[in-house]
């Protein structure tokens, strides 16, 4: 074994805060499993199937990846009156899924009890969600500009409204929808879940980086690679520290700068 694997191993044997009571009785065990393959099936798990039938669609076409683009919050409405109804529907529905992943958490096989609670949010999760936001949001967009001109990703474009005031709160308000779905589902939920059933931490691991790539595939190859890498980093922080919180705040400040900043900037494909 190398010294680097060694480590790996003392990592993931080392005591975690994210420690749920193993599931033993085969009533609970096959209601966990149930309730893992029925929440994925009507949330990330199919978006991250759509998302992968995208992308081969994509790259069967004549046109070269980098030469496509996709619209991240687009136009669903012509009306302009219509239209911001349709975008709050989308955020509510991202919330809705993450208020299930929680009501499921602490209602059906229960995780955290006596009012311990990783979702419990504080002030203090606030420095932390920044210095996350930080470490992924900067590396992640010199990823992307250097996917494109390697023809691994579509040009992204992070909206299709308008600049206008309403508009703008409109995506603030997709990007906390965003970070309160996926780090509440992909991470909190899943993982706290998969622990319960026994899985090796390895494997929690590797499910909730591959579930938060696949769902991006729709961007392009590149997209896929660079949620996996945020998704590994997201899991390490929430095993060392057993909070979400942080992550739900980088997550909403990354998509906030993506959404917003685009905006700003009159919408530039490729940057």
């Amino acid at each position: 074994m190398t010294t680097d694997q060694g480590r790996v191993r003392r990592w993931l044997a080392a005591p975690s805060p994210v420690q749920p009571e193993a599931v033993t009785a085969d009533a609970d065990r096959r209601a966990l499993r149930w309730e893992i393959v029925l929440v994925l099936a009507v949330t990330f798990g199919t978006s991250g199937v759509r998302a992968a039938l995208r992308l081969l669609e994509s790259a069967t076409t004549p046109t070269k990846l980098n030469k496509q683009t996709t619209t991240l919050n687009a136009e669903k409405s012509s009306l302009a009156w219509l239209d911001p109804l349709f975008q709050l529907i989308s955020s509510g529905v991202l919330l809705a899924w993450g208020g299930l992943a929680v009501f499921l958490l602490l209602r059906h096989v229960p995780v955290w009890l006596a009012g311990i609670s990783p979702l419990r949010p504080s002030r203090r999760d606030v420095l932390p969600g920044a210095g996350l936001a930080a470490l992924i949001g900067l590396p992640g967009l010199v990823f992307y500009v250097v996917a494109v001109q390697l023809n691994l990703s579509k040009q992204v474009m992070a909206s299709g409204l308008d600049s206008s005031v309403g508009d703008v709160l409109l995506l603030v308000i997709n990007a906390w929808a965003n970070g309160f779905a996926e780090e509440i589902i992909v991470v909190a939920w899943l993982v706290s879940r998969l622990r319960q059933l026994q899985v090796p931490w390895v494997w929690v691991f590797v499910a909730s980086s591959v579930l938060r790539g696949s769902y991006h595939l729709y961007q392009g190859y590149s997209a896929g690679l660079g949620n996996i890498v945020m998704g590994l980093v997201f899991v390490f922080f929430f095993w060392r520290t057993g909070k979400v919180w942080p992550l739900v705040i980088a997550h909403g400040l990354i998509d906030t700068v993506a959404f917003v900043g685009y905006q700003l900037l009159g919408g530039v494909p490729g940057l």
